[in-house]
């Protein structure tokens, strides 16, 4: 039996769009029919998020998250994504609050590095995901060496991800800021680079980059298809 997948989305709506239409375009790729796993979508308050974010308010995003994927639970999910990375820092008290089991985005994306054969890699992503631990110890506690950009680096990644990318602004100026940190990563000893926030794929493909690239959005949706079809 199929199981249903929920999501939780609006973090941000264009990267809940790419989840939304990967499971399904790959589905139909794989099996040529439209028997696609359902998929339920509860979609969250973004500013609230944001705010929270900045007062340090972590435990009212987690609560929030448990209301979603309760919600899903409820609707009918059988297990559930939270469709962004910086807010994978609770993801262990949500996990540990809700009956809905979820996906980490992280373990598909350490699965591809490894099988790729690199322990160097560039991360890129939200302030919160660049500069805090929760997301390099666990790539760390997994024999990956994460290599960050600078403060500045960082503060014109953030910029880019919360007043263009989230709202679907795609400049090409942006793009070559993107594509110049990570030369300087890949100087440093990146041997692939992390995309590790949900919006980046929108503006960085594989063709943009001389070394592999872990898309953590598609790396997630693929394995929430996976595991709804198992």
């Amino acid at each position: 039996m199929r199981r249903k997948i929920g999501i939780i989305g609006g973090l941000s709506p264009e990267s809940t769009v790419s989840y939304y239409l990967y499971i399904t375009r790959k589905y139909v790729e794989l099996f040529g029919d439209y028997s696609y796993p359902e998929i339920i979508i509860y979609s969250v308050n973004l500013e609230k998020y944001h705010q929270w974010r900045e007062k340090n308010r972590w435990d009212k995003i987690a609560i929030d998250l448990i209301y979603a994927a309760d919600k899903l639970k409820q609707a009918g999910a059988d297990f559930g994504l939270i469709a962004t990375n910086t807010m994978h820092k609770v993801f262990t008290e949500v996990q540990a609050e809700t009956e809905l089991p979820l996906l980490h985005i992280l373990t598909s994306t350490i699965d591809a590095i490894k099988n790729a054969g690199i322990k160097k890699v560039g991360l890129l992503g939200t302030r919160f995901t660049m500069s805090e631990d929760f997301y390099r110890n666990e790539l760390i506690s997994n024999e990956i060496i994460p290599i960050t950009p600078t403060d500045e680096q960082q503060k014109i990644i953030h910029q880019v991800i919360e007043f263009e990318l989230v709202r679907g602004v795609l400049r090409e100026d942006s793009k070559l800021k993107y594509l110049a940190v990570i030369e300087s990563l890949i100087d440093k000893g990146a041997e692939g680079i992390i995309l590790g926030c949900t919006e980046i794929p929108l503006l960085l493909k594989q063709n943009d980059c001389i070394v592999p690239i872990f898309d953590t959005a598609v790396l997630h949706a693929d394995a929430a298809l996976r595991y709804a079809l198992a």
